[in-house]
């Protein structure tokens, strides 16, 4: 089987993105990033997810972005905002998903694979600039420059298959691929076990897709 690396967050998302890669025949490494968000649940459902959902082997990497701060995921002193506003929001984490690329593409490297998958989306997103296709297509262009296998290899391919979807196609699509999304976490301000705040931003995003699917929302909330 062909070697892909999949970032898994723990969240609906890259759930999704988990098991097309799968469905497409990949033997999937799960990469997922400690940087210091609040909702470190997330990380114990990215786990529970890669488990699932049959990747070969699952790491976690280190990365300290609190030593940054300037997003309220990661500085204790920013409020996570409770409704999206004008503008790139407080939930934006500078350089996250370039961070998280990066290292994505530096496993693969060590892994021989040619092909990285990320659930970022331009539809239902939060305004963040690092989930457009803009953004992958100038990532992939940085990838065949700046690595051997990029120079000397078959080329490296960074796989986006959520960007032009709504929320609720990829319930639709996660359903299909049998994705239980009750083991994932979303909520930026998710509590020690995983419950959702039912009032942020991804928790809007999150309950709205599934309404608009005509799906039972499976997630728990704090009481």
């Amino acid at each position: 089987m062909k070697k892909a690396v999949a970032l898994v967050s723990g969240g609906m998302d890259s759930a999704v993105v988990l098991a097309i890669a799968r469905e497409q025949g990949f033997a999937v490494h799960a990469l997922s990033v400690r940087y210091g968000q609040r909702h470190t649940s997330e990380l114990d459902a990215a786990a529970r997810v890669a488990r699932a959902l049959g990747a070969v082997a699952h790491k976690t990497v280190d990365v300290d972005l609190r030593a940054i701060g300037g997003s309220a995921l990661t500085d204790d002193g920013i409020e996570v905002p409770e409704a999206g506003g004008e503008g790139i929001p407080a939930t934006y984490v500078p350089a996250r998903n370039t961070i998280m690329l990066s290292i994505a593409l530096g496993w693969a490297e060590v892994l021989g694979a040619a092909d990285i998958f990320c659930g970022v989306n331009a539809v239902d997103y939060s305004g963040y600039p690092d989930c457009r296709p803009e953004f992958i297509a100038a990532f992939e262009r940085l990838a065949n420059l700046a690595t051997k296998a990029g120079v000397e290899g078959a080329g490296i391919r960074i796989h986006a298959p959520l960007m032009r979807m709504g929320k609720d196609g990829i319930v639709r699509e996660g359903l299909r691929l049998g994705v239980d999304f009750a083991q994932t976490v979303s909520c930026y301000r998710a509590d020690a076990e995983g419950r959702a705040c039912g009032h942020c931003d991804a928790c809007r995003l999150r309950a709205a897709g599934f309404a608009a699917a005509g799906v039972a929302d499976p997630t728990r909330y704090v009481a």
